[in-house]
């Protein structure tokens, strides 16, 4: 019987990738004097994946990044006017409408009724904090974990400190990687909502989708009928 729902924020909630990707655009539209396209997308990701033990995640670090990557493009002769252009475009990013996906409100609504739910994402404590209160769902939740990483080991962590059991958790998310692996090696049940915009580094394709607490969904408005499933199968 599930109790208690955590929601991944990020291309679940909310739109979020896309800023990434735009912004990654336009980076490479101010380096494409020294170099094309492709080669600035491959050196960010390579700085962006070098930096994460250093900055973490989130709109901060991948500003820095940015400046890290025109600095390699450029051979240190990057100017005040190309960094004042790479803040802006972290700055727009931060202010960023909070766009949600399509039946995120009315799907918390009705789940918030019989159920407990939380947010557990990763990212910037700050932005992630700023842009659920922006987003209008704050109200939803009863708790607010915002983590560096998605472990088995993180994820246990939180459900000990909250007194949550195991065997009513259920964790919902667009992110293979961290959320839905970590969740099942606990013995939990997860729901997976593929988002066409997952950074390339939470992707995980040689998922087994045929384990046990699995489950997968096209969108978060189809998760009240499973969640009816997954608890009639239980009683």
């Amino acid at each position: 019987m599930i109790k208690t729902i955590a929601f991944d924020a990020d291309d679940t909630l909310w739109q979020n990738e896309t800023l990434y990707q735009d912004a990654q655009a336009q980076l490479s539209q101010i380096l494409s004097p020294w170099k094309p396209a492709g080669q600035v997308k491959r050196l960010l990701t390579k700085t962006e994946m070098r930096n994460l033990p250093v900055y973490g995640y989130g709109i901060k670090a991948f500003t820095l990044s940015m400046i890290e990557t025109a600095l390699e493009v450029t051979q240190g002769k990057i100017g005040s006017s190309m960094v004042w252009q790479i803040l802006t475009l972290g700055r727009s990013m931060l202010a960023a409408d909070v766009k949600l996906h399509p039946h995120v409100e009315e799907t918390l609504q009705t789940l918030s009724r019989n159920h407990r739910l939380l947010v557990i994402t990763k990212g910037d404590l700050l932005d992630q904090t700023n842009k659920l209160t922006r987003s209008g769902l704050e109200h939803f939740f009863s708790l607010v974990e915002v983590l560096n990483q998605k472990t088995p080991e993180t994820y246990r962590e939180i459900l000990e400190k909250h007194s949550l059991d195991i065997r009513t958790f259920l964790m919902v998310g667009n992110s293979l990687r961290s959320d839905i692996a970590p969740v099942l090696a606990l013995g939990a049940q997860a729901v997976h909502i593929p988002s066409s915009t997952t950074w390339e580094p939470e992707r995980l394709d040689d998922f087994d989708t045929s384990q046990e607490g699995f489950y997968e969904i096209e969108t978060l408005s189809q998760l009240p009928s499973l969640i009816e499933k997954i608890n009639s199968a239980s009683r």
